[in-house]
């Protein structure tokens, strides 16, 4: 029987054979699956440390925290990616 601890390193580890840091998975509004590399421009939807709220900003590479959310690397900041609109040109 595996520990707790254990069972969240395999999911991580799970998680992290199919991220790059180069790029993203996203579906658009219609409902395309696209992978958008970065650099891309987000709009910042929330205020959240020294970003402001209508502000695009540019995402030069994406994380994985370990609690397994979607981290933005923007002006070498981590930023959770609930914050942010993506901007598809």
């Amino acid at each position: 029987r595996y520990s707790n601890s254990t069972m969240k390193e395999k999911r991580w580890a799970e998680m992290l054979k199919y991220a790059s840091p180069r790029s993203i998975l996203v579906v658009t509004c219609s409902n395309k699956l696209i992978e958008l590399e970065c650099p891309f421009k987000v709009e910042v939807i929330q205020s959240v440390g020294t970003l402001d709220k209508g502000s695009i900003v540019v995402v030069k590479m994406v994380k994985i925290s370990i609690a397994l959310i979607t981290v933005f690397m923007i002006n070498n900041q981590a930023y959770y990616y609930y914050h942010f609109n993506i901007l598809i040109d």
